[in-house]
């Protein structure tokens, strides 16, 4: 398979993940999209040797959408400074079974994993290992079997986020059995990484990066 990519430079490359393939996989010989960065490099330059690629942010497998990946240790630690002092958007669509109300706010909650299930919980702040999660949601669409459509723009990232914080509001999204009932109707994940916002690591231009899912 061949990355969708959207830009690329000396110093990042900003790509498509598709729903399915992980952003780097913990297992041997998996493909990932690391993996298939690196083969694009690697025959980009003709090189024998291993190209440079550093993860800045991750998408959880389920979703489709922009990723940003450096190609120089520099790039990589400036972007790195730019998601620590959140200066570094990340937003998503999220198709939603429920529509929330209100339909535009910030959600806080803490989160906490189950190792056993691979699922975050919503729980109380002093909870062992409970993190600090906030996400502010607005509604752009209406279906008319009364789910939606929202953009949601994180200021935490913790695993599963968007999808516990919206289950714990009751709107669940199309497609996520494991924070919401079985959904027959919808194979994937209705979430998608839809716009990044940055500075670029090299020359310090805002740039931002759009990919429309319903195209």
């Amino acid at each position: 398979m061949n990355p969708e990519i959207i830009y690329e430079d000396k110093y990042i490359i900003v790509c498509v993940k598709p729903a399915g393939i992980a952003t780097q996989s913990k297992k041997i010989g998996a493909e990932d999209m690391v993996s298939l960065l690196k083969k694009h490099l690697a025959e980009e330059s003709g090189s024998s040797g291993e190209p440079y690629l550093a993860v800045i942010h991750r998408l959880d497998q389920p979703t489709s959408g922009l990723l940003v990946f450096a190609k120089t240790k520099e790039a990589a630690r400036d972007l790195n400074r730019q998601i620590r002092e959140k200066t570094f958007g990340k937003f998503y669509l999220a198709e939603l079974r429920s529509i929330p109300i209100p339909r535009e706010g910030t959600l806080e909650h803490y989160l906490v994993k189950d190792p056993h299930k691979n699922i975050m919980h919503v729980c109380d702040a002093d909870t062992p290992g409970a993190k600090l999660a906030r996400l502010s949601y607005a509604v752009v669409q209406i279906n008319d079997d009364s789910s939606c459509i929202a953009e949601i723009a994180l200021d935490t990232g913790r695993q599963h986020q968007i999808r516990a914080q919206m289950s714990a509001i009751h709107c669940p999204l199309a497609g996520d059995s494991k924070y919401g009932a079985p959904d027959p109707q919808h194979k994937t994940l209705g979430l998608y990484a839809c716009r990044l916002t940055f500075r670029h690591p090299h020359s310090q231009n805002a740039l931002s990066f759009k990919w429309d899912p319903f195209r």
